[in-house]
């Protein structure tokens, strides 16, 4: 029992040892390292070119908080000595000197100091230690951003703090990053086995820029190059390509469901209005228009009113622009059109008219110039959901804003009195009547919902294009071809169309241009309505019967 507890004090009194011992080391190391980084700045102020590499090594090593400010000034030559003693300062972007240990700001007269000089090959080797440096910052954004840096410029003289950082970084999307950059170090300056291995691992990153340096690579092998990097290389460009091409059909896809929405948001109110009454209304872009102006507006009051809740501001302009575009809409009817009806060559010309006074009115009333809309910071930024594959946030926001908006009218349109209303009116006109409908107020609040939906389009249109008088013009075209391709009148026709179309335009772009691409789509619509006169979806009732 004696002997266990004398062993065991024993060991209690090497363990304290240890500790102090450990406790004593620590801060004289840390002190030497202040020490041989102070040295090695009194040799940066020397300006011996050939002795400042060493001292650059020794400062990024130390570990010393002025190491990295003070090694960028140096590369960016902002870092400047005094002759006479030999002090250095460091002046900031803004031009304001500090001391280069302290950070302290000095009173020096400027015109006593010099900049230090350095040449090509000392920047290659800041240019490595501030990559090193900052592979172990606080920030993850700053370590991503060093990391990038090293994989557009690799420096092995980096490798071994990369390997070091890699080890320690819990951040996914950072410690990918400093894979990669390790990766393209090696693939350049490594053996050939680590070669072939960065290789392959580049693949499972594609990019375009992975492909260019893979191709390098590949470029820049000699003739009698080892047969295992040759056909690691052409792995992994035939890998990173088939990739990317994967990539670029989604993000064609993403684009083409993008157009396809806000040609829905254009054309679905226009497909309530012609497919229940019949009526070419050219006015339609207009009441798009309204609602792009009616969120400005709205933006505006609360930019004065409730600068905090800008953010917010769709949320309220939403209801604001469907209320100015639905009364608008209703006025047109009860005041143009009701007294033109059966008259469709009239109407088109009455539609158009309004169509040209309202543009007018709102140069007039507003001005002719593009006013701002700005767009929220919830919809702003991209989204990755896969990497190589960037979509932007409010592409997404427009895509699901059209499908609710949708599923919204065809719920009214399948669940309420005035949906069943409208459906009857659209089947059968005089049967409706001697149902007991009242035929005059169904157009009346059809043609005033479907100029409100329409302005909820231009909502989301403020975002994407230009508001000004002449925004529904570049949309009214198109929304009579989506109208007429899906089955006029039919909701779910008018879906499909605007997806469909906006899809093949997408898909064609790359391959026959903008333009042409449009063409060949006009044309084969041309050929489609030849075939099939009503549409996707066949018409049925009153319509079809005319």
């Amino acid at each position: 029992m004696r002997g266990n507890l004398k062993l065991g004090l024993a060991r209690m009194r090497l363990l304290l040892f240890l500790l102090a011992l450990f406790a004593t080391l620590l801060p004289r190391s840390a002190t030497a390292d202040a020490t041989a980084a102070r040295e090695a700045l009194a040799i940066l102020a020397g300006g011996n070119l050939d002795a400042m590499e060493p001292a650059i090594g020794t400062i990024a090593r130390s570990g010393v908080p002025w190491a990295e400010p003070v090694l960028g000034a140096l590369l960016e030559g902002r870092l400047l000595v005094r002759p006479s003693d030999r002090a250095v300062f460091l002046r900031t972007p803004d031009g304001v000197l500090l001391e280069a240990e302290s950070g302290a700001p000095t009173s020096v007269d400027a015109k006593s100091l010099r900049p230090i000089r350095i040449n090509n090959r000392l920047r290659r080797t800041l240019e490595g230690a501030l990559g090193a440096l900052t592979l172990g910052h606080g920030d993850p954004a700053v370590r991503l951003t060093a990391a990038e840096k090293l994989f557009a410029r690799p420096d092995p003289s980096a490798l071994d703090s990369l390997e070091a950082a890699l080890v320690r970084e819990t951040e996914p999307r950072v410690r990918e990053a400093f894979a990669r950059a390790r990766a393209a170090i090696l693939l350049e300056h490594g053996p050939p086995p680590a070669r072939a291995e960065a290789a392959l691992a580049l693949a499972a990153s594609p990019s375009p820029a992975v492909l260019g340096k893979l191709q390098a690579a590949r470029r820049a092998l000699p003739a009698d190059a080892a047969p295992e990097i040759v056909a690691a290389l052409e792995e992994a460009i035939a890998k990173v390509e088939r990739r990317l091409r994967l990539l670029e059909l989604a993000q064609t896809l993403f684009q083409g469901m993008s157009l396809g929405s806000v040609l829905l948001l254009a054309a679905i109110g226009l497909a309530v209005t012609f497919g229940v009454m019949g009526v070419i209304n050219m006015a339609h872009g207009e009441m798009v228009m309204l609602g792009a102006y009616a969120t400005w507006a709205v933006q505006q009051a609360m930019r004065a009113l409730l600068p905090g809740a800008l953010d917010w501001s769709l949320i309220f302009a939403v209801p604001a622009a469907f209320i100015l575009a639905a009364a608008a809409g209703w006025a047109i009817e009860r005041g143009v059109i009701s007294r033109l009806y059966g008259r469709p060559l009239e109407t088109l010309l009455a539609t158009f008219g309004i169509s040209l006074v309202l543009q007018q009115a709102v140069r007039l009333g507003i001005g002719a110039t593009n006013r701002e809309v700005v767009t929220p910071s919830w919809m702003s930024g991209l989204w990755e959901p896969v990497p190589g594959l960037a979509l932007t946030t409010n592409r997404i926001v427009i895509v699901l804003f059209a499908i609710a908006v949708f599923l919204l009218l065809v719920a009214l349109v399948r669940g309420t009195r005035l949906g069943l209303e409208i459906r009857a009116v659209t089947q059968n006109r005089r049967m409706a009547e001697t149902m007991g409908i009242r035929t005059p107020r169904v157009d009346a609040l059809t043609f005033a919902l479907g100029s409100g939906i329409a302005g909820i389009g231009g909502v989301a249109l403020a975002q994407i294009d230009n508001v000004s008088p002449n925004l529904g013009q570049a949309y009214i075209v198109d929304s009579f071809i989506v109208v007429v391709f899906g089955g006029v009148g039919n909701l779910w026709g008018t879906f499909l169309g605007a997806m469909t179309l906006g899809l093949v335009n997408k898909l064609l772009e790359p391959v026959a241009g903008a333009v042409l691409g449009k063409i060949i789509v006009l044309l084969a619509l041309i050929l489609f309505i030849q075939r099939r006169p009503q549409g996707l979806f066949a018409l049925r009732g009153r319509a079809a019967e005319a």
